[in-house]
């Protein structure tokens, strides 16, 4: 059953939120997939949803899904926009992917923060929060 199913260790990616600067000098968030791997990443697959607490009556942002056909080595991805609005959810992204034929699948947490909590994200030059 699910017991005997053995999943390789995620090693290598993170997941971020992160804080540019458009043209107009207004901030952007997005979510971004971070691969500092020395091989790429296929078909990954990003499920993204975020929620105020465990309750199950606490508010809920939809689910979203994204599909990215590959990730090269050591390079970033954007996933999403992400809204300030939504920084005081747990933030949850599950990321499944490929390495040569073989499945890896982790649940990536970003507990709820304020913007002046951010801090360097040096794969990105931004400034952001990464998740545990």
């Amino acid at each position: 059953m699910k017991k005997d199913i053995e999943m390789p260790k995620v090693a290598g990616v993170k997941i971020c939120i992160a804080k540019s600067t458009n043209n107009l000098g207004e901030s952007d968030w997005g979510v971004y997939l971070i691969n500092n791997n020395l091989i790429e990443l296929e078909n990954v697959m990003i499920v993204s949803k975020g929620y105020e607490g465990k309750d199950k009556n606490a508010r809920q942002t939809s689910t979203l899904r994204h599909m990215i056909e590959k990730v090269e080595a050591q390079s970033v991805a954007k996933i999403e926009s992400i809204s300030p609005e939504v920084f005081s959810f747990y933030n949850e992204f599950w990321v499944s992917y490929y390495i040569i034929k073989e499945l890896f699948d982790k649940k990536f947490v970003i507990e709820p923060f304020q913007e002046f909590n951010l801090q360097e994200i040096a794969e990105l030059d931004l400034q952001g929060k990464i998740a545990q």
